[in-house]
């Protein structure tokens, strides 16, 4: 029987490292959002990475009041407005000043219809993230739960940089 690793916050070190690299490693750790009623743990199971030479990016052009977090420290949350209706929430990634994050994409969480979390601004919404929380830690528990198969695939709901390989999805089965 193998047995799993000790649950563990991951470390703002973890984060260090360039979005297409932290992305596919978020994969199946658990977004841990406290909430009024305690916290909530939502499986992680698509991301997207978006670094400052991305046009897609919103640190593309440099620094802005809206975007600063993104060149903040590593392992902040990123929250921004979009549409005048979503939500949507990033971990910020790479060094200070970088200008680097992973979209959380879609989530699994106990209890909730996936199809209510299977999209950025529907996930913020179940998990009660909005921009109050930009800026705020990012609270990533590793498990030990595996991840038996990335897909790469192309971005969407962007008009630049589409083809970019930096889109992954690992359907959770748990």
């Amino acid at each position: 029987m193998t047995r799993r690793p000790r649950p563990r916050r991951l470390p703002p070190s973890f984060f260090a490292r360039d979005a297409t690299e932290v992305a596919p490693a978020l994969l199946h750790k658990l977004l841990r959002v406290a909430g009024t009623a305690g916290s909530v743990d939502a499986r992680i199971c698509e991301v997207e990475a978006y670094t400052a030479d991305d046009p897609a990016s919103h640190s593309f052009r440099g620094p802005t009041p809206r975007n600063a977090v993104m060149f903040g420290p590593p392992g902040r949350l990123y929250v921004y407005f979009v549409y005048g209706m979503h939500h949507c929430v990033n971990v910020v990634t790479g060094r200070t000043g970088d200008g680097q994050a992973v979209l959380i994409r879609a989530v699994v969480v106990d209890g909730v219809p996936s199809r209510r979390t299977d999209g950025p601004g529907k996930l913020t919404r179940v998990l009660g993230i909005d921009r109050s929380h930009d800026g705020d830690d990012a609270v990533v528990i590793d498990d030990g739960a595996p991840v038996p198969s990335v897909v790469p695939t192309p971005r969407i709901g962007i008009s630049r940089a589409v083809e970019w390989p930096r889109r992954w999805q690992a359907p959770w089965e748990g």
